[in-house]
């Protein structure tokens, strides 16, 4: 056999042992693209949902300035212009989110390609002042009176009360469940599924 010959014989070789990888690959992906997605039973897919655990969805980040006056207690004193008090400018964060840890059972269902769920309320999961923001722009001691040293923490904590306070008056339980129910629906969707979400 001449070397041309020899060159040639040795090519075709090789496109048939490509072809048959080719073939080995394809076709079993092929033969398994038209089949049925994967079924979960309850406690499989309640699972899935619960390992999401405390899901926070939603942050308000809000300023408030509080002002806060140390009224004295002494009948005496209480009688003098008072002017001890403390000016905060508070910038806090406020986060809020659904804990699917708490879903039960009953709060699950399938029927066929279809999931009913029923979600836990939302809560407020965390809320603090950032102190790198926050600072006392103003710190006043009347005559005749010692400075409160608890009078800029309770301003503080005030200020965490408002925050939260005004958050919530501002829809951040709502807002919270609806970023909920689109993170949910893209789980669902992504194992198959199409799914109906109420609220408890």
């Amino acid at each position: 056999m001449s070397k041309s010959r020899l060159v040639l014989a040795a090519f075709a070789v090789a496109i048939i042992f490509a072809f048959g990888l080719l073939l080995g690959f394809i076709v079993p992906r092929l033969a398994g693209s038209g089949s049925a997605p994967k079924a979960y039973n309850t406690a499989v897919l309640l699972q899935q949902v619960q390992t999401l655990s405390q899901l926070v969805t939603v942050k308000y980040v809000m300023e408030k300035i509080i002002i806060l006056e140390d009224r004295s207690q002494n009948p005496i004193r209480q009688m003098l212009p008072d002017s001890t008090h403390v000016i905060l400018v508070a910038h806090g964060i406020v986060k809020a989110g659904v804990d699917f840890s708490k879903l039960q059972p009953g709060d699950l269902r399938i029927s066929g390609k279809k999931v009913s769920l029923t979600l836990p309320p939302p809560q407020i999961t965390d809320s603090y002042l950032d102190e790198k923001q926050t600072q006392v722009i103003e710190r006043n001691t009347s005559f005749l009176r010692d400075f409160n040293k608890d009078l800029e923490q309770t301003a503080r904590q005030n200020a965490i009360d408002d925050i939260r306070r005004a958050a919530r008056n501002s829809g951040i339980l709502k807002d919270a469940e609806d970023r909920a129910r689109g993170q949910l629906t893209a789980l669902f969707g992504q194992l198959g599924y199409e799914v109906e979400i109420k609220a408890r």
